[in-house]
């Protein structure tokens, strides 16, 4: 029984957290129509949210056991709801950056403490996996519940209506925090925390090796172009196919749900065919994408848009993107895992976290300048250039863990 209450309290965090961390899209689209700053400006709240999460699980990724991961996520939590509310009240580009800093900061204590508590929770291997996929799952349907749920709380009226969302967020954080007050921790889920100045070593001897290095690029540039796409899809809606603020907003959702689709059928395709033909031809398919069908989208004229089924077909192609991407980082996550000893899991998995949220950053930042430089309606083509880098990456990896 405590053991599912924990997992309750895992679900609900990581539901709450999806759509706080993937509302930055949403933001930078109404920190440009709300605050009057423009492309470049908007991309630095990217920065805000992913840098606390690279520094903060840099740091404390080998010492939170000593803290306990229940009253490290009880703090997380805590911090959170004051940034909600705090936007709501703040309503600024200021506060706006304090949110995702905040967001930040308290996504890297919950993600270090829920990945930590998973192998304490279950008794072996399959139940691992399950968990796991469970999580990941809850939090892609938090993903894509962000694009619906601040539409509902848009007025075209009340520019300021969008803000009351931050109060419906700041009550689930509250309910999340007061299921994980009262939930009892086993004492074998709060082990003692490893020696802080050893884990750094550990990293930095995992640096030595050309099968990290590899992989550390390959994690950044997938997530560049992940994060650089979802981030600003919103404003490429609005923008480009010149559809109302609400639609361009749940347009984004598409992106989401294909993603999870396109994991989901991963975790089935790889058990029959091997790992190094998916991700080639997924990472292929995605650049086809972005050659013959975004043209026809960018040239797309659209006419009077009141709903999702006055847009045509093939403004959904683009998004679909994401069916292709979406198995990349999650099988090159696995593929170097299994070929380090389990000793070094937790190294690897700080470099992880740190160089995703670094890629991440880079990405929309990136895409905001092409946004802004190059035009709404030919940033997301350079996107080829990290895919092309991947697709070489892919290779590499699989030569160097082949002598593994």
């Amino acid at each position: 029984m405590k053991k599912n209450a924990i997992k309750i309290a895992m679900y609900l965090n990581y539901f709450v957290f999806a759509i706080l961390l993937n509302s930055v899209g949403i933001v930078i689209l109404k920190s440009q129509t709300n605050y009057g700053v423009d492309e470049l400006q908007a991309s630095v709240l990217e920065a805000f949210k992913d840098l606390p999460i690279a520094i903060v699980s840099f740091l404390i990724a080998s010492f939170l056991p000593r803290i306990g991961y229940k009253r490290a996520m009880l703090i997380g939590l805590a911090l959170v709801s004051v940034a909600c509310v705090n936007m709501y009240f703040g309503n600024s580009f200021d506060t706006a950056k304090i949110l995702f800093a905040t967001v930040g900061v308290s996504f890297a204590l919950i993600k270090v403490s829920v990945y930590s508590l998973i192998g304490t929770v279950t008794e072996n291997q399959q139940e691992h996996n399950s968990l796991m996929s469970s999580i990941e799952g809850v939090f892609m349907i938090g993903i894509a519940l962000a694009y619906f749920l601040f539409p509902a709380f848009n007025s075209e009226t009340n520019p300021d209506s969008w803000l009351n969302v931050y109060w419906l967020l700041a009550g689930i954080s509250v309910v999340s925090f007061g299921f994980l007050f009262f939930t009892k921790f086993e004492n074998q889920t709060e082990i003692p925390g490893v020696d802080l100045a050893d884990d750094f070593k550990q990293m930095f001897k995992l640096f030595a090796q050309l099968l990290t290095i590899v992989f550390v690029i390959s994690a950044f540039l997938f997530v560049m172009i992940e994060q650089g796409i979802m981030s600003w899809l919103p404003t490429f809606n609005s923008k480009v196919l010149h559809l109302p603020e609400n639609i361009s907003i749940m347009m984004a959702s598409i992106l989401a749900i294909t993603l999870a689709v396109g994991r989901l059928l991963a975790g089935v395709i790889t058990k029959k065919i091997n790992w190094i033909w998916v991700l080639s031809f997924c990472i292929v398919m995605a650049m086809l994408i972005v050659v013959f069908l975004l043209p026809k989208t960018v040239g797309l004229e659209v006419k009077e848009i009141n709903s999702l089924s006055d847009i045509p077909l093939i403004g959904f192609a683009f998004p679909l993107v994401g069916l292709f991407i979406a198995p990349i980082y999650p099988l090159l996550n696995s593929v170097v895992l299994s070929a380090l000893p389990k000793k070094m899991h937790s190294s690897m998995t700080g470099l992880i976290v740190v160089f995703s949220a670094l890629g991440g950053t880079i990405g929309s930042r990136i895409i905001g300048y092409l946004f802004k430089n190059e035009g709404p309606e030919n940033a997301f083509f350079y996107t080829l250039i990290p895919m092309s880098l991947l697709l070489v990456s892919f290779f590499i990896l699989k030569k160097l863990t082949s002598k593994i």
